[in-house]
């Protein structure tokens, strides 16, 4: 089933406007992308839904200005942790023990040496680290998103400082790393709609030691 729907997925270039995605379902891909795995399992970063038509045209102009940002109902922002803090180490570590209604040695011991070992890096090394955990939520809400029959559109074409700026993410301690637009396809005007999914056949892709 969701191969199958992978393959009917594709980066939507057009977007039917007078389509919204229903609530229950973004919800239910901003839950995958809440599930995701990351490293340490500290999150480090969110996810800001922006349905403003005011503030998504502001950022279509400085996303290449392309149509999708507005066009499509939803507009997903992954934006990572500007730096690892002990404030926000520790949060986590805690959330976990409250949730958990325990506390382990060894999982003590785990939060000292993150402690000793992320906090001291410079900020831009962590906020790459802290990048990478959002790619992996964010492909987790591309698969999600074909599997609810909703189209997006993968994003890095736009300038980050400016979308940091409109969405005010810097006071936040964020930086924006992809955005993911959400709608429908309008088939008959996207000139991608109708054409072959092109991969790599599986030879040339997987490399398989034995």
């Amino acid at each position: 089933m969701l191969i199958e729907k992978l393959n009917w997925r594709y980066a939507t270039k057009k977007m039917d406007p007078s389509k919204t995605v229903s609530e229950d379902k973004v919800e239910r891909i901003l839950e995958a992308a809440r599930l995701a795995p990351t490293s340490s399992g500290l999150q480090p970063f969110e996810v800001i839904v922006v349905t403003n038509p005011e503030v998504r045209a502001k950022i279509q102009e400085i996303a290449w200005n392309q149509a999708q940002v507005t066009e499509g109902s939803h507009l997903l922002v992954f934006a990572a942790w500007d730096n690892y803090t002990a404030d926000r180490i520790n949060m986590m570590f805690d959330l976990v023990n409250e949730e958990r209604g325990f506390t382990n040695e060894g999982w003590e011991n785990y939060r000292q040496m993150l402690l000793n070992t992320y906090v001291p890096r410079d900020a831009e090394t962590n906020y790459q680290h802290a990048a990478r955990q959002a790619y992996i939520a964010f492909g987790i809400a591309l698969a999600a998103a074909a599997f609810e029959g909703v189209d997006s559109t993968p994003m890095e074409g736009f300038d980050a400082d400016k979308l940091d700026e409109i969405l005010g993410l810097r006071a936040k301690g964020l930086r924006s790393v992809t955005i993911l637009p959400l709608g429908y396809r309008d088939e008959a005007n996207d000139w991608l709609a109708s054409l072959k999914k092109v991969r790599r056949p599986r030879d040339q892709f997987v490399i398989e030691v034995k």
